[in-house]
């Protein structure tokens, strides 16, 4: 069992990213040390989606924000390996289109919101708001009225605040995740995007351009990571210079969080029970309505 506490912040304790190692991988020595408690995972994951979608009071969001190269689309497409993908909604938040922009910044989230009794997985999410935005000052292209541009930064992280409580009182259970890569680790993925022909369509100019803003961006993500952890959406800081690690960690979350829930299967009435055998006669009968 790995000790989750260790990597969940939610306003009992404050993340200084300087202080954590990216490359720490607790008891576990390898991947294949790592594999079999993996796969139960994936065991337990794949048997308590079956019991949320059929109970269906509640929703589970995953958020996943990371630098560049930290690993999202691997984290994401592996440990939802096995998950029924009728119960299960992914959608990636790029830059906002021109009539999101016309919107508040939190309008083109709601109609993404995982449906009752599913699994949503946001790749990046509105916490981009309070990252690039800052990062790159464009606040100014959003159109705020100017007597609430003061402050905007404080402003902003009470109202993700708000919202992500108003989801959790709406059985939307919300989990965020930050994939914490070392800058040398990032280096490192990034050449074999370039060095690996098989790679070459992941490399982005971008992820360059990005790179020169990476104090700014640690500084962001700890500041909005400190403003926004809470008993209602915890914030879980995620090792992830061994992709099989962060993997590992990620799937122990959800495994708690949705154990957490203590979910069944709907109980049938004895109304219901009677009709059941009244249709199983029939059936093994060969008989009809």
């Amino acid at each position: 069992m790995i000790d989750l506490s260790q990597f969940r912040y939610d306003g009992d304790k404050k993340l200084v990213l300087s202080d954590l190692k990216a490359n720490f991988t607790d008891d576990f020595k390898s991947k294949d040390d790592a594999l079999p408690r993996f796969n139960e995972n994936i065991a337990t994951m794949i048997e308590e989606q079956s019991k949320l979608f059929a109970s269906a009071n509640y929703s589970l969001l995953l958020i996943f924000q990371a630098m560049d190269a930290a690993g999202k689309d691997g984290a994401i497409s592996h440990v939802m390996s096995g998950l029924n993908p009728q119960g299960t909604q992914v959608h990636s938040f790029k830059q906002p289109e021109s009539e999101e922009q016309l919107h508040d910044y939190l309008w083109r989230v709601s109609n993404h919101l995982p449906e009752k009794g599913k699994i949503g997985i946001f790749n990046r999410s509105y916490y981009e708001e309070v990252l690039v935005v800052r990062v790159h000052n464009l606040i100014d292209n959003e159109k705020i009225p100017p007597e609430y541009t003061e402050n905007i930064w404080k402003r902003r992280f009470k109202q993700i605040n708000n919202y992500e409580e108003y989801l959790c009182e709406n059985g939307v259970i919300s989990i965020k995740f930050f994939l914490h890569i070392s800058k040398e680790e990032q280096k490192e993925r990034l050449l074999s995007r370039i060095n690996d022909k098989s790679k070459n369509w992941k490399f982005s100019q971008a992820d360059i351009k990005e790179r020169q803003y990476w104090k700014k961006y640690q500084e962001s993500y700890e500041e909005a990571i400190n403003n926004t952890a809470t008993k209602a959406a915890p914030w879980y800081v995620v090792p992830s210079d061994k992709k099989w690690f962060s993997r590992l960690v990620i799937s122990e979350v959800i495994v708690e969080t949705l154990k957490s829930l203590k979910l069944e299967y709907p109980v049938l009435d004895k109304e219901q029970l009677a009709l059941l055998e009244k249709y199983k006669r029939l059936l093994e009968d060969g008989g009809e309505l």
